[in-house]
């Protein structure tokens, strides 16, 4: 949990450390490019027998995912930070837990909000607490740049809880290909879309 919280952080952060210049769907090109090259190497000898047991619903679901959950997510965090800076920008995708929780609650065999409502409170208090220094220290207003920041944001949020979600129900829907299989095939989609 701890290196995926570093890998998570660095990602963010990378977008401030590289030299201006690169826009933000040349950062998410980049990124999974490389991304859908190693998923790729890693599926490649079974790649023909996990792909024959996909279907249309499967090929459009797997596209679907790869986009929002990928390459517009990335657009629109990259452009997020470049506008707004990462603090800002990590406050609101802060809220990706408590987003994918109260729409995955809906779910049947999902944790109902009435046992959540304690643990998605007190994380709503900790990232308040968190995000308050950055948020007062802040300008004054908002500006016309941290106004779009703030909706790519809520927009990277937005696309990122949307993939979660689709993509834990098409997890309980396949029963013919794992999950580690789904994700590679994820990983080769987005590559593929990373080209175009």
């Amino acid at each position: 949990g701890m290196l995926v919280g570093v890998v998570w952080g660095a990602s963010s952060l990378s977008q401030k450390l590289i030299p201006d210049g690169f826009t933000p769907l040349q950062l998410s090109t980049a990124r999974y490019l490389t991304y859908g090259l190693f998923a790729l190497i890693l599926i490649g000898p079974k790649i023909r027998r996990v792909a024959s047991r996909f279907g249309k619903a499967e090929w459009i679901a797997l596209g679907w995912l790869s986009l929002i959950g990928n390459i517009v997510y990335y657009v629109l965090i990259s452009t997020a930070v470049q506008l707004s800076g990462v603090a800002f920008t990590s406050i609101i995708i802060g809220f990706l837990p408590v987003a994918v929780t109260i729409i995955g609650s809906r779910d049947h065999g999902a944790v109902s909000l009435k046992r959540l409502w304690p643990s998605l409170l007190f994380g709503a208090i900790g990232i308040f607490g968190v995000s308050w220094q950055s948020l007062s220290q802040g300008p004054g207003g908002f500006d016309l740049t941290r106004i779009i920041g703030l909706a790519c944001a809520l927009g990277a949020l937005a696309s990122w809880t949307a993939f979660a979600v689709g993509n834990a129900r098409w997890l309980t829907r396949l029963h013919d290909v794992s999950a580690d299989e789904w994700n590679l095939m994820t990983g080769v989609v987005t590559g593929g879309l990373a080209l175009l």
